[in-house]
């Protein structure tokens, strides 16, 4: 049975939906006994966390998911067993609210020259002092009938793209490449490496397969530079790319974990604790997940 889930969202996160006390019930309703607490470049849930479990059998690791560059292309490094209490962190997450809310503008300005209709006024409103993000996009437009355009289909009801609406729509305009895509300057690969690691943390390639498609084998210098472990079951890598990423690993004997990526709304088929999985890695994880409770650099 799988009781693990190394990768999940708060409100704490651009993109999350719900509070560290919501995500704990969702965590023992769901058979959790290990988890971690990732939020996009912030670790301002972790002591909440710690605070809310302190009665309750359940293991927690302190975490992060931090964007970053490698070689032009995006990436999502976790840090885990990190010292949450840095003002790194501090400073890594206001530098990054800073470059986004920079690029939010431009993101409108694409959407609107390719047939879309939306304001900057709405998000923002919308967004309440967070980060306005691609995703919010598309639920202000879905949700009102101002914004409604042809493009829009997709992702309405009964559309193709309407299972996961508004993470689909990021996918198919701002992801990287993609027609409405706004670069941002995030920091290099290298650099996220070492502030996890001057940090007392493990880093590890989030969904190498999600940012990697195509390039899977670019985990080796991943690895090379760094990074000790690979996330390599979650909803987004192939039976493919999870076989060849558990080669990966055991031949070099790194860390091997398991995540949903839960946000809530923007991901809804997405659950806590339900991910694809190969039950003969179970060991693996498992000492994986002792390994980062108890590994400090």
């Amino acid at each position: 049975m799988i009781d693990f889930d190394l990768h999940i969202h708060t409100k704490f996160s651009s993109d999350g939906e719900f509070g560290i006390a919501e995500i704990i019930n969702l965590i023992l309703n769901r058979g959790i006994n290990y988890f971690s607490v990732t939020d996009h470049n912030s670790v301002r849930g972790i002591e909440e966390t710690f605070s809310l479990i302190q009665d309750k059998k359940i293991g927690f690791i302190p975490g992060i998911e931090i964007d970053c560059d490698y070689k032009g292309i995006n990436l999502h490094v976790l840090g885990y067993g990190i010292d949450w209490t840095s003002e790194d962190f501090e400073i890594l997450e206001k530098e990054m609210f800073s470059k986004e809310m920079d690029s939010f503008a431009q993101m409108i300005v694409n959407l609107n020259e390719l047939g879309f209709c939306i304001d900057e006024e709405s998000v923002l409103a919308k967004a309440k002092g967070k980060q306005p993000t691609a995703e919010l996009v598309a639920e202000v437009m879905l949700s009102d009938s101002k914004y409604h355009t042809p493009l829009l289909r997709p992702y309405m009801e009964g559309g193709e793209r309407s299972d996961m609406p508004y993470i689909n729509f990021y996918l198919n305009y701002f992801a990287q490449g993609k027609p409405a895509f706004v670069p941002i300057e995030f920091m290099d690969y290298i650099n996220a490496i070492e502030i996890i690691k001057d940090n007392g943390g493990t880093p590890v390639v989030a969904h190498p397969g999600l940012n990697l498609k195509g390039r899977e084998y670019i985990v080796d210098e991943l690895l090379n530079n760094g990074a000790e472990g690979l996330e390599v079951f979650n909803n987004y890598h192939s039976i493919e790319q999870i076989d060849y990423f558990v080669s990966v690993i055991r031949e070099r004997n790194g860390i091997m974990t398991s995540g949903s990526d839960f946000h809530g709304k923007i991901k809804p088929l997405i659950q806590i604790g339900q991910f694809k999985f190969d039950d003969s890695c179970e060991k693996e994880v498992r000492s994986s997940i002792q390994r980062l409770t108890s590994q400090r650099h």
